[in-house]
């Protein structure tokens, strides 16, 4: 038996499973689509996690356990005679094929820019088909808000309208930062998370003209914020500090010392 045989067998086993479940467990009955939204993001993003910190059995897991929130949805469809697994797996399998020309039906593409430029076309003609009025239809409201700036810019790209460069997307931040500063001293809040709601919208683009993403770009430095915080708990304990205590000088001292620390390690 082949692989692809095999994991098709596994697959319709982790279905039957899933639709014994949605039948005999009680917790599995109550589900919505919408109470179970939320875990389809946790394990996404636990999927992701492991991704960058964890083993291979780690991601294998991981990923089987977003498998089953799609199979569960699945189910969920099935049972409003919306749609099914098949349809699902059928869709995918036609949109992959319809996507890659390159592949399936004699349209050139000898690099993966190409590639991407043809995705690209094919997927704003899909969206016309669909009905789409703006090139930014599509972008889901759902999307964390980092994720969702980053893909409006990228579209809004595709049809003109960009920065020409970083240093215009840094010197657009600077500006609404102005503003944030103007609505503050006006003693409008409201104003002044406008404004600063405006300059995140802007610096969540800058790092794709870097060839970046932001999503990535933040996690990084996430980590980096929890490693030196670590360090700076460690560097106060080792002193019997406790920074709640501490003035905001000495703060910035304890921080100093931990960058260097965790820089020397990297």
């Amino acid at each position: 038996m082949s692989n692809a045989d095999q994991s098709a067998n596994e697959m319709t086993r982790l279905a039957k499973i899933v639709h014994e479940l949605r039948e005999r467990c009680p917790w599995d009955r109550q589900q919505t689509a919408q109470s179970l939204s939320k875990h389809l993001i946790e394990e996404a993003y636990e999927t992701l996690d492991a991704i960058d910190h964890g083993s291979p059995d780690e991601l294998a897991d991981e990923l089987g356990d977003l498998m089953v929130q799609i199979m569960f949805h699945a189910v969920l469809g099935e049972e409003q005679n919306a749609f099914d697994l098949e349809r699902i797996l059928r869709n995918a399998a036609d949109k992959l094929v319809r996507r890659h020309p390159h592949v399936y039906a004699g349209v050139e593409a000898k690099t993966a820019e190409q590639v991407v430029r043809n995705w690209e076309q094919l997927k704003k003609s899909e969206r016309r088909r669909a009905g789409a009025v703006s090139a930014l239809d599509g972008v889901g409201r759902a999307l964390p808000a980092l994720i969702r700036a980053e893909k409006l810019g990228v579209r809004a790209r595709a049809e003109g309208v960009d920065w020409p460069d970083i240093h215009s997307v840094i010197a657009k931040v600077r500006e609404e930062l102005t503003e944030v500063e103007d609505a503050l001293a006006r003693d409008d809040p409201e104003a002044a998370a406008g404004e600063l709601g405006d300059a995140m919208l802007a610096l969540t683009n800058a790092p794709r003209f870097i060839h970046h993403s932001a999503e990535e770009t933040l996690r990084r430095a996430c980590d980096k914020f929890v490693a030196r915080f670590v360090e700076v708990e460690k560097l106060a304990a080792s002193r019997n500090l406790k920074l709640g205590e501490l003035p905001p000088d000495q703060i910035d001292q304890l921080w100093n010392e931990a960058k260097a620390i965790t820089n020397n390690r990297t």
